[in-house]
């Protein structure tokens, strides 16, 4: 009798996870510098999109107190308290845009980094 097993029903055709995941890291190790550069940029480019989304949703909680300074159970009833909302508002919106700058500055210097991995 033979020792091989007739594939059955239930044993799947696609291979498995970790099989897809050896063979892409085996193609990229070995693809064509250009396509590994090519990766390096869409990294980057990703990483800015994850800082613009961030930056956005900053400035959508700025939007939502604005809203809270004009209307709300604790909306300011003076000047004085709506000039500190309108500040705390700035302050907020600033150190939104600074840290994005600042995510900004490293980025190019990753990137330079990353092509000159995939150089070497």
């Amino acid at each position: 009798m033979s020792n091989v097993r007739s594939r059955d029903a239930n044993t799947p055709l696609i291979p498995s996870i970790a099989m897809f995941e050896w063979w892409q890291e085996q193609w990229v190790q070995n693809a064509n510098p250009i396509a590994r550069m090519q990766l390096a940029w869409l990294e980057s480019l990703t990483q800015a999109m994850q800082f613009e989304a961030e930056f956005l949703a900053a400035m959508a909680e700025n939007s939502l107190r604005l809203a809270d300074c004009f209307q709300g159970e604790e909306a300011p009833t003076t000047p004085a308290e709506m000039h500190h909302c309108y500040q705390a508002l700035v302050k907020h919106a600033t150190d939104a845009h600074m840290k994005r700058m600042e995510k900004a500055t490293t980025l190019s210097h990753d990137f330079r980094k990353r092509i000159w991995e995939e150089i070497c």
